[in-house]
């Protein structure tokens, strides 16, 4: 006899953004970082986040039933994961990351289904209208959302053959901080959009590898690139612009980079069918979205344009989660 068919998964997919909404609003009201270590009970959470101790309750079963918290009697405790990357007391910290998607993806996702229906035209984008302070959340989230990655391409990758490395389009710094915090050799240089560059230089001022980074506000979609590197990372851009401009931004790297230098593209590079990772899959309609013209890409679209473009590809190393990272080399 053949297994019944159910709607289940349908269902489970379906149902997906309940889920995602109940653990933004337990990010936001401080749900995790409330509960003490030994448990809370909802009298203690509702008078530390100042939200009525009904409602609190329906956002706190919710998140024991999805496995993020504990009951234990009349206690509210942390499981593994909610202690490590949402209570806000290890290193590891993803609470920027959910109030970037709470306060700036989730809107844009309403507008899907126009986007895919005009290929992009409808697509207002991430920073259309954008405050001061929606982009401070822009550029937090951006930077919890990649800290694994980052530290995984600077203990992964050889950095010992160079001395210079600039960091394009590198949000706030996390990458480069990451990397020359390990090794104290290199110096380094971020090149980012003007609105961001105040954001970088206040975050690199209270680190200690800040003085090696020079920050340089341009468009590289559009400005000649700073000279005198012999590498230069692409971290988590590619996915935003379309190949046409992709492969611009790739020869313009080649053209302003010293002989011998690398490249390092870090990304969500996918199979060639683009359905692995998943989670790649779909962040494909985060970045169309987002851009109006983003999108996933594979292993083998990436070393095609770096081909056209004056480089080889010499290796592609695993990082964090679902990250990778191509390394061209020009020739």
């Amino acid at each position: 006899m053949q297994p019944t068919t159910t709607p289940d998964s349908i269902l489970q997919i379906a149902s997906g953004f309940m889920a995602s909404k109940h653990l933004f609003v337990a990010a936001e009201i401080g749900l995790f970082e409330h509960i003490a270590d030994c448990g809370s009970t909802l009298e203690d959470l509702s008078a530390a986040s100042r939200v009525p101790l009904r409602t609190l309750r329906i956002v706190a079963d919710a998140m024991v039933a999805l496995g993020l918290l504990e009951r234990r009697g009349d206690l509210y405790v942390n499981g593994p994961v909610a202690a490590t990357f949402l209570a806000g007391r290890a290193t590891a910290d993803l609470r920027p990351m959910m109030r970037f998607l709470n306060r700036l993806s989730y809107r844009l996702w309403l507008n899907l289904e126009s986007a895919v229906r005009s290929d992009g035209a409808s697509v207002g984008g991430y920073h259309a209208g954008f405050t001061e302070e929606d982009q401070r959340v822009f550029s937090e989230g951006v930077e919890s959302a990649t800290a694994g990655a980052a530290q995984a391409l600077a203990s992964s990758y050889d950095f010992t053959r160079h001395h210079k490395v600039i960091d394009i389009g590198g949000g706030t710094g996390s990458f480069l901080v990451s990397i020359l915090t390990r090794h104290s050799h290199l110096q380094g240089t971020l090149f980012e959009l003007p609105a961001v560059t105040s954001l970088a230089t206040e975050r690199l001022a209270s680190s200690s590898v800040g003085s090696r980074i020079a920050v340089q506000g341009g468009d590289f979609l559009k400005d000649r690139l700073p000279a005198g590197h012999d590498l230069a990372i692409v971290a988590n851009i590619i996915h935003g612009h379309s190949p046409q401009q992709n492969k611009g931004l790739f020869r313009a790297i080649r053209n302003a980079m010293e002989p011998g230098a690398r490249v390092l593209i870090v990304d969500f590079w996918t199979n060639p069918a683009h359905t692995d990772p998943v989670f790649a899959a779909l962040m494909a309609g985060e970045f169309l979205v987002g851009t109006g013209a983003g999108d996933i890409y594979s292993r083998s679209e990436g070393e095609d344009w770096l081909r056209q473009t004056g480089w080889r590809l010499v290796d592609q190393l695993p990082l964090a989660g679902p990250s990778s990272v191509l390394v061209g080399e020009g020739v």
